[in-house]
């Protein structure tokens, strides 16, 4: 199903492009500026098997994206700009905001480098639990499950999941079908121990991985004071905040905020809801973030920055440079605002 979805979207994409349609829609739906959404940087990797490709770009990639946005005259701005020039209601030029979600340390070793070269700011948005190095990356840890075993034998959620896993194809399935039932879960913290309990069936290391991945609180220090580097909060544990009461959801969100302050002695005015779909962020998330005291919030909601955001400055719209569409051709039709455009019903803001 992930698969057709993938490749409906390219079709899709393609049309836009071929079609010369997003040349006429861009003046109506650009906007007056992009949040780009981005997770992993770092050099293509060669197995078959990789259900969590779409959160992964190449530097090379990257490197295309600020080319091409630099080639339209469009301002490369930080999260403190574009809040300002929000606020202000600056609609003078169009700008673009790059956010990079979790903390990975790639985006030092490989992002940071290509923003250089175009001088260009960048907005990570660190979890506390990833950067003390006990947080679960459980889509990370499910994906090694899989491709290390022919067959999944257990139980999610009270039901019983009999699968195969030999080839790749199976491998795809079962990913999508044990994602889907995790996600399904009542609370987080479910899935944390469905993930536990599969991690220790099949041996693989689930502490280990943010450590591996995510940038300590010591690396994030000398990283966060880097003039192109603005450093936003993601909450503590990386949580589904819908999923939670209405403590916790704040606790998620403050406590992150004060944490990172505390380390790196800065203010934190940014954050990004995890997940950050509609069945994880909406109206009573965007108070909370507003009573946090945070300037801006981000979702994974589909969308340009229109003047209208500005009266809804914690459920801004992103878009994502998904691993799985890392063509030129992508490029001219996502900054047109077309695509999100037909994928929101002509909808300029949503925040519902």
């Amino acid at each position: 199903m992930k698969q057709l979805r993938n490749t409906v979207i390219r079709a899709g994409l393609e049309a836009l492009y071929f079609s010369g349609a997003h040349h006429l829609l861009r003046p109506i739906f650009a906007g007056i500026g992009t949040v780009f959404m981005l997770h992993h940087v770092r050099p293509r990797r060669n197995s078959p098997f990789q259900p969590n490709h779409h959160l992964e770009v190449t530097p090379e990639f990257l490197r295309m994206t600020l080319a091409h946005v630099r080639s339209r005259g469009i301002d490369i701005v930080t999260a403190d700009e574009m809040h300002r020039r929000l606020i202000e209601r600056d609609v003078s030029r169009r700008f673009a905001c790059f956010t990079f979600d979790d903390g990975y340390r790639d985006n030092r070793d490989f992002a940071l480098p290509a923003m250089r070269e175009y001088d260009a700011p960048l907005t990570v948005y660190v979890a506390n639990d990833f950067a003390d190095g006990t947080g679960r990356l459980w889509w990370v840890a499910l994906e090694r499950i899989i491709a290390a075993v022919d067959r999944i034998d257990s139980t999610i959620g009270g039901a019983a999941v009999r699968l195969d896993t030999r080839t790749v194809e199976d491998k795809q399935a079962a990913f999508a079908q044990i994602h889907d039932l995790l996600r399904a879960l009542p609370d987080d913290r479910d899935v944390a121990r469905e993930m536990s309990g599969l991690c220790a069936r099949y041996g693989v290391d689930e502490a280990g991985i943010s450590r591996e991945l995510c940038l300590s609180w010591d690396e994030l220090k000398p990283f966060a004071t880097d003039p192109l580097v603005t450093i936003g909060a993601h909450t503590v544990s990386h949580c589904n905040l819908a999923k939670r009461s209405e403590q916790q959801a704040l606790e998620e969100i403050t406590v992150s905020r004060t944490r990172i302050e505390a380390v790196l002695q800065r203010p934190v005015v940014h954050l990004a809801y995890p997940y950050g779909d509609r069945s994880a962020a909406g109206p009573r998330e965007f108070a909370f973030a507003k009573a946090a005291g945070f300037d801006t919030a981000v979702t994974t909601r589909p969308g340009m920055i229109f003047p209208e955001n500005a009266e809804h400055p914690t459920a801004l719209p992103r878009i994502s440079l998904n691993g799985n569409y890392q063509t030129a051709r992508v490029l001219p039709v996502l900054t047109s605002g077309a695509a999100t455009a037909m994928w929101n019903g002509f909808r300029r803001v949503d925040a519902t």
